[in-house]
């Protein structure tokens, strides 16, 4: 008989009742948080959906500020642009941000929420910082001038989002990806690498 090594990897076996118990929580948070917003969704309404007593929900997440903060966890991914074309970044850049709207339903509970609540602004100012900034500070022509750009490129993406995605403006749905690309792009292009006007 073959014993397995003690440090070799549990690849074989069966995933933990708990990260099941947590994927559901997460995946009806994110929905009730997209629909509701923050201060209608509650944690009854939370377990309902994820079909599990709200006292559960409780035990992995202490309370729903905690909750939402996990339910909101975002990388955005965004692309090294400095190892893309100097005139290319504000396509590429916007690009990337239609894949992940279309695709990733955190970004839009995130933009619900951090409209009409505090920890939901607060969250999204996080991830502009933490995330975005770097992006603007790597192509602009002035450092300096990094947070202003990131914030403007912020502007024109979650604009976009709101009319697209929350407010579903006909005009702005009924726009194709390549359409908005070719509106849009040019602007992020001069916000990233333009100079000052």
């Amino acid at each position: 008989m073959t014993e397995r090594a003690p440090d070799a990897p549990d690849a074989d076996l069966p995933p933990r009742r708990s990260d099941a118990t947590r994927a559901g929580i997460l995946s009806a948070a994110r929905e009730r948080f997209a629909t509701d917003g923050y201060e209608r969704a509650t944690i009854r309404a939370i377990a309902k959906d994820a079909r599990i007593d709200p006292a559960m929900v409780m035990r992995y997440y202490g309370n729903k500020e905690q909750l939402f903060a996990a339910a909101t966890s975002v990388d955005l991914r965004l692309p090294d642009l400095s190892q893309v074309p100097r005139e290319d970044v504000g396509r590429a850049l916007l690009t990337h941000f239609l894949s992940i709207w279309e695709g990733d339903k955190i970004l839009t509970a995130l933009l619900r929420v951090g409209i009409t609540n505090e920890a939901g602004a607060e969250r999204m100012r996080a991830v502009f910082g933490e995330q975005l900034l770097p992006v603007a500070l790597a192509v602009c022509p002035d450092p300096a001038q990094a947070p202003t750009r990131a914030a403007l490129c912020a502007a024109q993406v979650l604009g976009l989002a709101m009319t697209r995605y929350v407010l579903r403006f006909p005009p702005s749905a009924a726009l194709t990806r390549e359409e908005i690309t070719d509106w849009l792009a040019p602007t992020l292009q001069r916000y990233l690498t333009a100079e000052q006007p």
